[in-house]
């Protein structure tokens, strides 16, 4: 990268105009993990949370952060998202829980920021439904995975 793109030569944070991009499809995958007990894990994968289907709702807020991503972080454009999917992987020799998001829309930036929102919301809920029994889970490594679409084209993470 050769320049931070939302200042510009005054130094004065502005939002990048992208009015002049050709729109593409756009993808962005990311994902994080969140790690509990070994009851927290049981308790949530055998949906007996008082709260109710930790998983669930956790997808639901993900996908309802995604669509809010412009109104939460100052410099982002609202994007007219077409897909937003979150997937739960249990880990139950870890007692983690790992969350993946895929986001997609066709525009003229891309959905990088759209998808760490979905993940990191995601798993804030499920801390929300479980500090009660757990208040020592310990969200961490999220992260992009993947994104593809505009001028950069493909960039995966290293594994």
């Amino acid at each position: 990268m050769s320049e931070l793109t939302h200042f510009d030569a005054a130094g004065q944070a502005h939002m990048v105009d992208v009015g002049s991009k050709p729109e593409t499809a756009r993808l962005a995958r990311a994902g994080g993990r969140i790690v509990m007990q070994p009851s927290t894990l049981a308790m949530i994968l055998e949906g007996d949370a008082k709260k109710g289907d930790v998983l669930g709702i956790a997808r639901i807020a993900g996908i309802q952060a995604a669509k809010r991503t412009g109104e939460l972080i100052p410099l982002c454009h609202p994007l007219g998202l077409t897909r937003v999917a979150l997937e739960w992987q249990p880990d139950v020799a870890a007692s983690t829980l790992r969350v993946e998001v895929v986001a997609e829309c066709f525009g003229r930036t891309g959905v990088e920021m759209e998808a760490l929102t979905a993940a990191s919301v995601a798993l804030l809920t499920v801390y929300d439904m479980c500090k009660a029994v757990d208040r020592g889970m310990v969200i961490e490594g999220v992260q992009l995975l993947e994104k593809r679409g505009g001028k950069s084209g493909v960039w995966l993470a290293e594994s």
